[in-house]
């Protein structure tokens, strides 16, 4: 019953910026959840937390502890990283184009539409509410695109739509009234970077990058004189900048009052011996262009140490250049569609390229000339998993024609077939766990070898036919395929692939053929609303019949072979003995599975009947519960013996999904149907214009009424792994995978029948105290660890404390702590000094870590006063 969220494969990359951390994880938002890559581990897994939307930005602070992470609907998350959990959330007043951490980790730079906003960063410290506004700035005339600090954190570049690039200052000078203006762009910008001397690290450049492909470099000179007069007056404005006027303040400093303002600007004005950026003056130095004819500029990147800048085209195409000579190190294709983010690593020499369309995420050593990383999800919905014996692989296959194989553990694939011509629909491991089938509706079954990655051998029909399902006898030797447009199920000899029977009686599509796991009976569920047995290798044709009310939707077996249970469209669950043929109970689940409505449901949740049925099913490994899902967001475990519901699984809360939803804005309902339905495309991200000739709204005239239609929430396929320790749900997001809860320690060595907690009290009552503990701690039965502890006598302290493994310590922290808060006895076992003992035979990194989690159990905990001073 403990499972939890684990991973999600399938969509490596759909949208987003990307951050390399620490040179080796990669941060990469998907869908609504925040994917973390090691590189050098080459292991992936996905945050637990949700956003409430599709991730648009994310940023991570300069320390690696916190993420800072804003989806479409301008909400926002402070996660945790190493903790992987929620903070904070916040809602901002509008779409967030770009945010950046500021370089000491104090301040968050926020771009809400033409506003920039400066947050101060939250931190471990408790706080009623964390954020805090520093500073807002309104001097942009277009929605601001591209955020820059300095190194000293004090100043921001922001490009912005009207085609400018804005030098902002984070404190308060006398001298400071108007933010100085980067010109000359011709086009919307793209990047705006600030340079550094590589000797003194003092900002003394600064490029600007434009969707034109016009990269201009900047240099800053005259920034010396703070002891001379002139160095408090202004500086000569840029070429358009507006003139400076009387007034003593900025019109986009809006946050602070005329008493902390005047405080502020005594201080500053103190210190005339800073690096002050606003006091120089900025000249164009010169103009390069990328020269890509026909393709605008999507991405770039800017690495401060190398000089070195990275731009991404529309084209798939990208380039490396040399910073300040403008020398092309490397210009590339890889990928026909638009590249949508670019990112350096610390060192420099790995590039980051993201494809959303294709889902294609690239890591790129410039040097070598080599990947690092190389992962690309399925270009649609996954129709079908399937998962090894030995539960090492995961199978996909999807609608973009493509199989593909990943390894569980790490959530990598590591092999794709691509040699379908239509949607695959159904996959099945051989029981060598070297041979993969597949069956797709090309009307072709392939075999797949897993050792040389190649189609060894193809299964076909006399006239093309649309195969559904997929099925494989446990000894491996016929294949049998289901279909859906002539309703027969064909069987084909595994050595010679030769076609040797064609089994007819079935009236609708076979949706759902399985193999009992102990004989050679076949069993098929159909749209004729029964399930029919096969007895294949004596050619008898069907053997029993087995009639429902509803259409029969899918069918599997017991891991036993003893029970038969399958879907019909009424949102019931038969269970058949397959023996006998005798209906053993049925599960209602309609009421279970409903929920989530339409946009363009006419009723609401509760009183529509669309989607209230299970399309797929799948038995535990030890065939005591079943998991089942369908058209829903939800994902339903039942216990078959009671016929109850165990738990229910929400797959998403993304609400850029349709159905997530039971109650719908009444809002966001119009004329011409609902509001998010409707295409009022004013993005300016494909083709540099903006369409504004409809109206404001986008759906005033007849012309904009697009439906763009959104992707619905559902489950495809459940698999759950031969060992029972995980399963895996085929999804509108990916392939979730949940498995066990690990915080259960269990540890099988020396696990025999005697390990009970009877043989715990054995232990205690011929007084081994030593081997009392590590049963209990084995067993995980709080009150067993903590009787143990009270047992140990001061004397055996030292023997008991080194007998304790390091994977158990935390637990015993964790019961010693709670012994502090509610046991009497405190000053007696503060004087075992079980901490000492243990930390004596730790490594310095363990003792760190140890002494950590001791300081935070205990301050978390409130002690009982003693009397006595302890």
């Amino acid at each position: 019953m403990n499972y939890r969220f684990q991973n999600l494969l399938g969509a490596p990359y759909r949208g987003g910026n990307v951050v390399i951390l620490e040179n080796t994880f990669l941060i990469s938002p998907v869908g609504n959840r925040i994917s973390v890559t090691d590189l050098i581990k080459s292991q992936t897994y996905t945050l637990p937390c949700e956003a409430s939307s599709n991730i648009s930005r994310i940023a991570v602070s300069p320390d690696g502890n916190f993420v800072f992470a804003v989806d479409e609907n301008a909400r926002s998350v402070f996660i945790n990283l190493r903790r992987r959990v929620v903070l904070h959330r916040m809602t901002f007043k509008s779409s967030v184009s770009t945010l950046k951490f500021s370089p000491d980790g104090s301040h968050i730079a926020v771009a809400i539409g033409k506003l920039l906003q400066i947050w101060r960063s939250p931190g471990f410290r408790k706080e009623f509410f964390p954020f805090h506004l520093v500073r807002t700035f309104a001097n942009c005339d277009g929605t601001i695109t591209t955020l820059d600090w300095a190194p000293d954190s004090n100043y921001l570049l922001a490009g912005s739509k009207d085609l400018t690039v804005r030098l902002f200052s984070l404190k308060k000078f006398s001298d400071y009234k108007k933010p100085f203006l980067f010109l000359g762009h011709r086009d919307v910008t793209v990047g705006a970077f600030f340079g550094t001397e590589k000797k003194s690290g003092r900002v003394d450049k600064a490029y600007t990058i434009s969707r034109d492909g016009a990269i201009f470099s900047w240099k800053l000179i005259n920034v010396d004189g703070s002891d001379t007069p002139e160095a408090k007056t202004s500086p000569p404005p840029s070429p358009g900048t507006p003139e400076q006027g009387p007034e003593t303040e900025s019109k986009g400093d809006i946050e602070f009052g005329d008493s902390k303002r005047r405080k502020i600007l005594e201080d500053d004005e103190s210190k005339l011996d800073e690096f002050l950026l606003h006091r120089g003056k900025w000249e164009l130095s010169r103009k390069d262009f990328f020269m890509q004819a026909h393709a605008k500029l999507t991405t770039c990147d800017y690495h401060r140490g190398l000089d070195l800048v990275v731009v991404g085209f529309s084209n798939g195409a990208f380039g490396l250049y040399q910073m300040p000579d403008f020398v092309c190190i490397h210009l590339l294709s890889i990928s026909r569609e638009r590249i949508t983010t670019t990112a350096f690593n610390q060192l420099g020499n790995w590039l980051t390229f993201g494809c959303a369309k294709l889902g294609q995420l690239l890591v790129w050593e410039w040097r070598s000339e080599s990947y690092i990383l190389k992962q690309q999800g399925h270009y649609f919905d996954v129709n079908c998993l399937a998962y090894s014996p030995d539960s090492q692989l995961l199978a996909t296959g999807a609608d973009d024609n493509k199989v593909k194989v990943w390894t569980a553990s790490s959530g990598f694939c590591f092999v794709t077939f691509s040699e379908h011509t239509n949607a695959v629909t159904a996959l099945h491991f051989m029981a060598g766990n070297h041979c993969l089938l597949s069956a797709s509706l090309d009307g072709t079954v392939r075999a797949w070898d897993l050792f040389r990655y190649r189609n060894f051998r193809t299964f076909t029909t006399p006239s093309s036919r649309q195969f559904v399902s997929l099925a494989s006898d446990p000894s491996g030797e016929v294949i049998c395929a289901g279909t859906l447009d002539s309703f027969e199920i064909f069987v084909w000899s595994m050595k010679t692939g030769r076609l040797l029977d064609v089994l007819s009686g079935h009236e609708g599509p076979v949706h759902g053929i399985v193999f009992s796991p102990t004989n050679a009976i076949l069993a098929s569920s159909s749209w004729d609303k029964t399930i029919r047995l096969w007895d294949v290798f004596e050619g008898k044709g069907a053997v029993e019949t087995f009639p429902h009310t509803h259409d029969v939707l899918t069918v599997v077996y017991r891991p036993d072979g003893k029970q038969l249970a399958c879907s019909t469209l009424d949102g019931q669950i038969h269970f058949w003995d397959p023996i006998d043929g005798l209906l053993m109970c049925t599960i209602e689940g309609r009421r279970d599975i409903a929920g989530g409505r339409l946009m363009t449901d006419r009723r609401t949740a509760a009183n529509s009947s669309s989607g209230k049925c299970f399309t797929t099913l799948c038995y535990s490994a030890d065939g005591t519960y079943i998991l089942a899902g369908g058209r829903s967001k939800y994902i339903c475990m039942y216990d078959i013996a009671e016929q109850v519901l165990l738990r229910r699984f929400q797959i998403s809360h993304n609400k850029s999904l349709d159905g997530v939803l039971d109650l719908l804005n009444s809002k966001n309902m119009t004329d011409a149907g609902p509001l998010e339905l409707i295409d009022d495309d004013q993005s300016d991200i494909e083709d540099g214009i903006d369409r504004q000739t409809r109206g404001k709204l986008g759906y005033n005239l007849p012309g904009s009424m697009l439906n763009k239609g959104r992707p619905v929430v559902r489950t495809k396929c459940l698999r759950i792994a031969p060992t029972g320790r995980s399963w895996a749900a085929a999804t509108t997001e990916g392939v979730l995978m949940y498995s066990i809860d690990d915080s259960f320690i269990f540890d099988p060595t020396d696990l025999d029948m005697e390990l009970t907690p009877e043989a715990v009290d054995a232990a205690l009552l011929g007084d081994n105290t030593q081997r009392a503990l590590l049963l209990s701690l084995r067993l995980n039965e709080d009150s067993l660890i903590k009787k143990c502890i009270l047992a140990v006598k001061p004397s055996d302290i030292p023997a008991v404390a080194t007998s304790i493994p390091f994977k158990y310590l935390q637990r015993s922290i964790e019961a010693f702590a709670d012994l502090l808060e509610s046991c009497p006895h405190l000053e007696y076992l503060f004087v075992q000094r079980v901490f000492i003992e243990v930390s004596m035979l730790l490594s310095r990194e363990q003792k760190l870590m140890a002494g950590l989690s001791s300081i935070w159990i205990l301050r978390n905990h409130s002690l009982p006063s003693s009397g006595n001073g302890v």
